[in-house]
């Protein structure tokens, strides 16, 4: 029962919100619904209904309340971690970082949230490849969108990464833009993989399994000096 209302809270809570990337593909298919309830047999009408419905489901954007908190850090995204670790980022950031990994089945919310408050310094497209996205080697080998955020605590970077099925990413701020903690910034479609990059200093509050959401579940906490 428990379950059943949880699911169902989720429905109702994204019913009738979108992200509007999703609108030209829900539109296609429930046209292609129609055109084809109209000219052709009862039965194939199931599959692009179907679709319809998947899209509106994949599309869904539920409102998200995001405390605020200077110190705290935010997951950008629904999913499992799927990778927690130390490395050098050289993209944008240009020095030692920890790296936490979101993938993101074609089933979560795939809107992305800024993890903190930051002022967009840079923001840069890298073609790429579009193997699954929950391997190590396909955070720069894929198709991605790298974003260097300045924040209270230093530069950190957000990089969507496009997967097997994904096939673009979207980022809705420009340089020179502030951010808000939680505030949505893109999202990428289908199943993909988001990596933000924090300051050594964080405190990380999750591991590697833990399922996330977007502007809700805090993933660091930056210690005290």
């Amino acid at each position: 029962m428990k379950h059943i209302t949880h699911y169902a809270s989720l429905i109702t809570d994204s019913m009738f919100k979108f992200a509007p990337e999703g609108y030209p593909f829900i539109f296609a298919f429930a046209l292609a619904s129609i055109i084809t309830a109209a000219f052709g047999s009862p039965w194939m009408i199931v599959i692009p209904l179907v679709l319809t419905l998947f899209m509106f489901y994949f599309f869904r954007d539920p409102e998200r309340v995001t405390p605020e908190g200077r110190d705290l850090f935010y997951a950008p995204a629904d999913g499992k971690i799927i990778l927690i670790s130390q490395c050098d980022e050289q993209e944008l950031l240009k020095g030692k970082a920890i790296e936490v990994s979101i993938f993101m089945s074609p089933f979560n919310v795939h809107v992305n949230r800024s993890p903190c408050d930051g002022i967009v310094r840079d923001v840069r497209h890298y073609p790429g490849k579009f193997m699954a996205a929950f391997r190590n080697e396909a955070s720069l080998s894929n198709e991605h969108i790298t974003m260097l955020l300045e924040t209270a605590h230093g530069n950190i970077v957000v990089r969507q990464v496009a997967g097997f099925v994904a096939r673009r990413a979207v980022c809705r701020v420009k340089p020179g833009e502030n951010i808000k903690q939680g505030q949505r910034y893109g999202m990428i479609k289908f199943s993909s993989r988001l990596d933000v990059f924090l300051p050594l200093n964080a405190k990380i509050k999750v591991k590697s399994g833990d399922r996330v959401k977007a502007g809700e579940t805090v993933i660091g906490v930056m210690r005290n000096p």
